[in-house]
């Protein structure tokens, strides 16, 4: 677990920082769902590195699923163990 922690701190941080008056990696999204009606080349590398932490956590949870899935044989594992 502590090998997630500075990925989450950097998600909690720079991947929501402003937070007021919402979260800007949030507010990028939904203009990038609405359409991206005018969004310039600031505003994707802007979307690129709020959005990096998070890619970067989802990365290492889906590599250590698959680790996991690997070392049980392909067997489902219990939560608890």
């Amino acid at each position: 677990m502590s090998r997630y922690a500075a990925v989450v701190v950097a998600c909690l941080t720079l991947g929501l920082a402003p937070f007021f008056p919402e979260p800007h990696f949030w507010g990028k999204l939904k203009w990038l769902i609405g359409g991206a009606q005018g969004m310039g080349a600031a505003d994707w590398f802007d979307l690129l590195m709020h959005g990096a932490p998070w890619l970067v956590l989802i990365g290492m949870m889906v590599f250590d699923l698959v680790r996991r899935g690997r070392r049980s044989g392909g067997k489902r594992i219990r939560a608890d163990q």
